[in-house]
């Protein structure tokens, strides 16, 4: 995994991203992430992490056609690259193998 760290950040949008898969866009991606996470954040964090994600090749995104609903504003949807699918395998195989190293230990009160 060398030079393909992901931030924690990163990390949430990215696999978001890959759970929305068609239909991810910038406000999709935060009510997501606000639904699971219960994480406070704005639109703008989430587009900041998109520019980075796809400067990192990570992701990659299109403009969909102009909706009636949004008064003819176009949504630019975001999938995952292969390299962005890889990283977040690496990236969960660590923290497996990390978590499975952990002791077994009791806590009291747990």
């Amino acid at each position: 995994m060398k030079g393909e760290h992901l931030g924690e950040l990163e990390e949430l949008v990215l696999l978001t991203i890959g759970s929305l898969y068609q239909e991810a866009y910038a406000v999709a991606i935060l009510d997501e992430i606000k639904k699971n996470t219960n994480r406070k954040m704005d639109v703008t964090a989430i587009h900041s992490v998109l520019r980075r994600l796809e400067k990192k090749g990570y992701a990659k995104s299109e403009m969909g056609g102009a909706t009636a609903e949004r008064g003819g504003r176009r949504k630019r949807f975001f999938v995952l690259t292969q390299v962005g699918r890889k990283v977040l395998d690496d990236t969960m195989e660590l923290r497996v193998s990390l978590y499975n190293k952990l002791p077994k230990l009791a806590f009291a009160g747990i």
